[in-house]
């Protein structure tokens, strides 16, 4: 069974105010895209599973249009390093999304390690002169350690820069010992992102590229689901879908050229596009 999941990063912001978003007020956004697939995706039945990481201001109203059915799982985007304890600390975690809070909501997953994630504790650590790469997986496997505490799924990012082709395994290597490091590795799915040909202008990781990678992973990691996050687009969807070591994709935007953004319609070709052309 494939795995698609839907990372929506912050395109819930109006166009008005420099977003991505015209198709839903904002504060209905979370719910109007639920709205828009849930019946839609029963269609595939047992091919595929589905999961949105919403960011955390629509948690609830997509949890509360999802009405009781099991697809899609809501995920949240991250969870805090730190979680509420019973006899401990009963909530003194301000800014931050605790474990316990996302699984209280109702969230099935948390995306953890996404390359913006890595980006922006890598700045955070380096304007106190830490610069060692250690350091941000580290921090990342103690919130994967909070939400599988919690009884969550994780979809785990890892992934290469350019400035890092040339040892790409040690870095690979380095983001999976240490990211998942005493973690039960059965309630979690690695998502590839190639950060090096991510972006306008940038040359595409190729299939025997994404096979040599998938096949790495999971050799260090037995029994592991792989999926693509470098984008499942239409573009590629049936490259991807002839890629038997991957498991499924990681979706972002649907629309990249007039008026960009996500778009609920055009997520639905996608998959159809992908599941189609499985096994061709």
């Amino acid at each position: 069974m494939k795995k698609i999941y839907v990372n929506l990063k912050r395109f819930d912001v109006p166009t008005d105010f420099g977003g991505v978003n015209g198709i839903a007020d904002i504060q209905d956004w979370g719910g109007y895209i639920l709205k828009s697939i849930k019946d839609e995706i029963k269609k595939y039945g047992h091919k595929a599973e589905f999961t949105f990481f919403m960011p955390e201001m629509h948690l609830l109203s997509a949890l509360k249009e999802r009405t009781g059915e099991k697809q899609p799982e809501i995920g949240c985007q991250g969870v805090c390093r730190t979680d509420v304890k019973k006899n401990g600390n009963f909530g003194a975690l301000t800014t931050s999304l605790p474990a316990a809070a996302a699984k209280a909501a109702g969230c099935d997953q948390v995306l953890i390690g996404h390359c913006e994630e890595r980006a922006q504790l890598s700045q955070v650590l380096a304007e106190a002169g830490i610069t060692d790469s250690a350091a941000v997986n580290r921090l990342l496997n103690k919130e994967v350690q909070m939400a599988i505490g919690q009884g969550m799924k994780v979809l785990y990012c890892i992934g290469e820069k350019e400035s890092e082709l040339e040892n790409w395994e040690e870095v690979l290597e380095e983001q999976l010992s240490i990211g998942l490091c005493d973690v039960d590795t059965s309630n979690v799915v690695i998502a590839y992102e190639p950060i090096w040909s991510i972006g306008p202008g940038k040359t595409p990781a190729g299939k025997e590229y994404i096979e040599k990678i998938a096949g790495f992973v999971k050799e260090k990691i037995d029994g592991i689901e792989v999926v693509y996050g470098g984008g499942l687009k239409k573009e590629n969807a049936a490259m991807l879908a002839s890629v038997s070591s991957v498991d499924g994709g990681l979706i972002a935007l649907t629309r990249f050229q007039g008026e960009i953004g996500f778009y609920p319609e055009e997520y639905l070709e996608i998959i159809d596009l992908y599941l189609d052309g499985e096994g061709k």
